[in-house]
């Protein structure tokens, strides 16, 4: 039988069908569920509509089918090397405060020049675009920033302004080369790694 839930409950089933995997300190935060033991028994009793994996030191958790079918989500998650990219991803809107208007992969284009961004989002008023660098080689992020580059002034028509490019990123070295691409094709951009935000 399924279990009646209550509404923190189905928020969190939400939650985790617009964001697809979160860590337990993820959703702790987020719904400021106290200590780690009460954390552990509020996921526990959605058990029936999530499912869980452990990564490290942190338990990650994605809809099950049963939970697919509760919050109506048509996207179907499985474990992999992927999921570290959405906890980054998702560490960075709690970091940035939970924008309201925040949009994950967002496909940007003009003409024959399109990009994928991770998550676009605005703050104080100006758009930014995201960027998670996790597993990417250094020749994809900078084909990626070239194809931002060639689709600023279309960018720069639709917004009066030209957006800023955010990049997070794992190491100061991967920083380093990120920001020298950046800079050398003219873009506004501000670069974090994970220290950074958690």
């Amino acid at each position: 039988m399924k279990p009646t839930l209550s509404n923190r409950e189905e928020q969190i089933l939400l939650l985790l069908k617009k964001f697809d995997f979160l860590t337990r300190d993820q959703l702790n935060s987020y719904f400021k569920l106290g200590k780690v033991c009460n954390t552990n028994r509020v996921l526990r009793s959605l058990s029936f509509y999530l499912f869980n994996i452990r990564e490290g030191y942190q338990t990650i958790y994605y809809l099950s089918k049963e939970g697919r079918g509760y919050v109506g989500c048509e996207k179907v998650r499985k474990k992999g090397g992927h999921v570290k990219h959405f906890i980054m991803r998702n560490q960075f809107w709690l970091f940035y405060n939970c924008p309201i208007d925040w949009k994950n992969e967002v496909k940007i284009s003009s003409g024959s020049n399109s990009v994928i961004t991770d998550a676009m989002f605005t703050r104080n008023g100006f758009q930014y675009f995201l960027e998670v660098d996790n597993l990417q080689t250094m020749k994809t992020n900078r084909d990626k920033i070239n194809r931002y580059k060639n689709l600023m002034p279309s960018i720069l028509q639709q917004f009066g302004y030209n957006p800023t490019l955010v990049w997070l990123t794992t190491t100061e070295l991967r920083r380093k080369q990120l920001e020298e691409a950046c800079a050398s094709n003219g873009l506004k951009f501000q670069i974090y790694t994970m220290d950074d935000i958690t």
